[in-house]
């Protein structure tokens, strides 16, 4: 868990404080993990949140990304109220997102879409991390 901001899923509830923290520096214990059919080419969406601890927030202009070895296989849309992956699959994705709301405790949702090519071999990826470039202020 970081100190100032953090990324939730199992399903994370908009303005809310709940879902499962994404493991930091590369602990691996509880990753944002999606299985994937690559001879199928296929892709999957999952709900993520991002939210500060108490007493901190961050500023409009937070920017969301993957870095890693395979980075180019995930991209990611800002929330639009949608009910699920399917309604979200509409949303417009690319290599990063930014938010132009302040983050503070309560969740602010985004859709992360990690995608599989024939080409891959069947295997474990544990080459990508999430990140947040943001401006913390406490508050």
């Amino acid at each position: 868990m970081n100190q100032y901001i953090n990324f939730y899923m199992n399903n994370p509830t908009k303005g809310g404080a709940d879902g499962t923290v994404i493991s930091t520096d590369n602990a691996e214990n509880a990753p944002l993990a999606v299985t994937l059919d690559a001879s199928q080419n296929e892709s999957k969406i999952v709900k993520v949140a991002v939210r500060c601890e108490a007493g901190f927030q961050a500023e409009a202009g937070t920017i969301i990304y993957a870095s890693g070895t395979t980075a180019s296989k995930w991209s990611f849309a800002l929330d639009n109220d949608y009910a699920d992956a399917t309604e979200a699959a509409s949303a417009v994705f690319g290599a990063n997102i930014t938010i132009n709301d302040i983050i503070d405790t309560t969740n602010t949702i985004f859709w992360a879409k990690a995608t599989a090519s024939s080409d891959e071999n069947p295997g474990t990826d544990i080459t990508v991390n999430l990140v947040c470039r943001a401006t913390i202020t406490p508050v």
